[in-house]
């Protein structure tokens, strides 16, 4: 990409660890001069990855907010402001945790819906201003195979909120491709990081490996790189549209 990126202005929320973590440096490596990280707990790893932002060349900030909850969302849209962003990475998202249907209480749906799905609506309404003043801006929202296939047991309504992760970037395309502003999303498969160390059992994880094509996990890189990609001039024409990154696990 010969760092075409350079003076750009990046918001990557969950960025402590895990793919927005790898998405926030692979950026910074392209010559971003300024990255908005945000966080929720993770405090000790968002400290190294904006030690790894700078190192690359970008100036790192911090915006640390629960985006599980309306209170969270409200302060972190705060404390955003009317910040000038070139691309948002709308990647915070989580399971919360695995609960079946007669388990299920109205607090975790609601907090399994605002992380995913109404972070990421609230998130874009509030960049998108200046890029629409622009006629120039990316958007990337993170989905996931779950939306695909409804999500392993007791991660249905994770799996929902992701389908309309994948909605939503079909229809912030459509408003927004007018005004200059491309976005898209991507999907990853099962991927090798705490997300999966945390809400899956190496046997889970073992039967996944032996039904993908590629035989292994994804990794936080690869997811990255194709996030990158959505951001470059080489995808000026993509829009709309949700990337499947799961070696071969899901084919359309």
């Amino acid at each position: 990409m010969d760092r075409e990126l350079s003076g750009k202005t990046a918001l990557v929320t969950g960025a402590s660890r895990g793919i927005g973590a790898a998405t926030a440096i692979a950026l910074a490596s392209q010559g971003l001069s300024r990255i908005v990280l945000h966080y929720n707990s993770y405090k000790e790893g968002l400290e190294r990855v904006a030690a790894s932002v700078q190192k690359a060349g970008a100036r790192a900030e911090v915006i640390q907010a629960d985006l599980g909850c309306d209170s969270g969302l409200q302060a972190f849209l705060k404390a955003l402001g009317d910040a000038d962003v070139d691309i948002l990475i709308n990647n915070a998202g989580s399971l919360v945790k695995r609960a079946k249907l007669s388990e299920f209480t109205p607090e975790l749906f609601d907090r399994v819906m605002t992380l995913n799905v109404k972070s990421a609506w609230f998130a874009a309404q509030a960049v998108a201003p200046r890029m629409i003043e622009r006629n120039s801006g990316i958007i990337v929202n993170v989905s996931s195979i779950a939306a695909r296939n409804g999500g392993g047991i007791g991660a249905t309504v994770y799996a929902a909120a992701k389908a309309a992760v994948s909605a939503l970037t079909k229809g912030l395309a459509k408003e927004l491709a007018p005004h200059g502003i491309r976005v898209n999303a991507v999907s990853p498969g099962t991927v090798d990081n705490n997300f999966h160390a945390q809400f899956s059992t190496r046997e889970i994880l073992d039967r996944v490996v032996a039904a993908t094509p590629a035989g292994t996990l994804g990794t936080n890189e690869e997811v990255a790189d194709t996030i990158v990609f959505l951001c470059s001039h080489a995808a000026r024409y993509i829009h709309g549209q949700t990337i499947e990154i799961n070696g071969g696990m899901f084919m359309v």
